[in-house]
């Protein structure tokens, strides 16, 4: 990803410009698309009994010298030997970060050793990786509490149960493309939106839920749909495509509700309601600083999240080594402006259809369509990937099986 200048975290911010300034500094940062970042989750099991809870010390065992913080205050939280690093989710789930790559095989193989470390870890502990978006197995309970964890599980229990669900019990993979030069950017913008609903009907994995069917394609992305729409809807829509996407960015963060508020002790609760525009406007006691606005932008969830580069949310993790599938898609349909033309061209008829994408997968048929012209596509520009021919022989396979199945309608 392109990286910023450092940047004043602690400045306070007087006035609504000021926080338009900065988050349009930060947002999008421009410059050849080049690079490729993947994140991927997954939920921990008991290789015996994978429905049994994993404690947190088990957790902390298994992981050593690479377990975060927020599971080990001690820890050192080593980096893996190719320079992935290990979080964890409030329910336990594992995530592995790694660094952005310019070569897409270069991406694949890191990523592929640093999981092949951390498998090697917690099966010395008896643990295993799960397979889906959700955890098939066990309801929602907490493995982690924080501040930040506490605050968002009050804020989102004033909704209903998805936000337990979401926090607690799925599992997803993010693709990280880079923003692209300044006449790329809405482009880019607009297609990572609009080929989110066929990709998620494509490689949705979350049909089960603590040993139950869910009537869903992605129970995973229904709970997210769900916790409060002001933080994970969409933030481009057909209604709002011939804005500049920084506008569109900078409006929807600041209307969004605080969802916690940084204090010294325990209770990082914040007051319902209250919006960062509100802060900025006085509504509580002291002004915001510019870390607080970059703290702010943390707790929003869209499907697609501008960090300088854009960071697409929508996928339900891949069981195995099929995560390299929905990363190769993505690399290829962002691989050239033209790609991108069509692939937004494709997708745009069923860019809205979020909700149909979770609920239906590839029963939809107009998803499934899409869906199909979308792989349809990526598999011409694979070659562009220039990826070894054992990894783009064995992509080309798994992205063929979800063309068959795209083409047949499956769920």
């Amino acid at each position: 990803m392109v990286t910023s200048p450092e940047l004043d975290r602690s400045a306070i911010l007087r006035e609504s410009a000021a926080a338009v300034r900065h988050l349009a500094r930060i947002c999008f940062k421009t410059g050849p698309p080049t690079h490729t970042g993947v994140e991927l989750e997954w939920t921990v099991h008991d290789a015996a009994d994978p429905a049994r809870p994993v404690a947190p010390t088990r957790l902390r065992a298994a992981l050593g010298r690479h377990s975060p913080v927020t599971l080990d205050a001690t820890s050192s939280a080593e980096p893996l030997r190719h320079g992935g690093t290990v979080t964890l989710e409030p329910g336990g789930q594992l995530e592995i970060s790694t660094p952005p790559r310019s070569s897409t095989a270069a991406l694949i193989e890191a990523t592929e050793a640093d999981i092949a470390q951390v498998t090697d870890l917690l099966a010395a502990a008896g643990l295993i990786l799960g397979r889906s978006g959700i955890d098939p197995h066990r309801r929602p309970r907490p493995v982690l509490e924080t501040p930040r964890y506490r605050a968002m599980r009050g804020a989102f229990d004033r909704r209903g149960p998805a936000g337990r669900t979401m926090m607690y019990s799925t599992a997803g993979l993010q693709v990280c493309l880079d923003a692209g030069e300044p006449d790329q950017v809405a482009a880019r913008w607009a297609a990572a939106h609009a080929v989110g609903p066929p990709l998620l009907a494509a490689f949705a994995s979350a049909t089960r839920h603590a040993g139950r069917r869910t009537g869903w394609a992605s129970a995973r992305m229904a709970a997210w749909l769900a916790i409060d729409p002001s933080r994970t809807r969409p933030v481009w829509t057909a209604a709002n495509a011939h804005e500049d996407p920084t506008d569109t960015w900078v409006r929807y963060a600041l209307a969004a509700p605080l969802l916690c508020l940084r204090r010294h002790g325990p209770d990082w609760a914040a007051p319902p309601g209250v919006t960062f525009a509100d802060w900025l406007d006085g509504a509580l006691p002291h002004p915001p600083t510019t870390d607080d606005l970059d703290y702010h932008v943390s707790t929003l969830f869209p499907p697609v999240r501008p960090r300088g580069y854009l960071e697409l949310r929508y996928l339900d993790a891949q069981p195995g080594r099929d995560w390299r599938l929905p990363l190769a898609v993505l690399t290829a349909l962002f691989a050239d402006p033209g790609t991108v033309r069509d692939a937004y061209t494709i997708a745009a008829p069923v860019a809205h259809r979020w909700s149909a994408a979770a609920r239906h997968g590839l029963a939809d048929g107009a998803l499934a369509a899409a869906a199909s012209a979308l792989l349809d596509l990526a598999l011409t520009r694979l070659s562009l990937l220039d990826l070894p021919t054992d990894i783009h022989d064995d992509i080309a396979r798994g992205v063929r099986r979800r063309l068959t199945a795209a083409e047949r309608g499956d769920r």
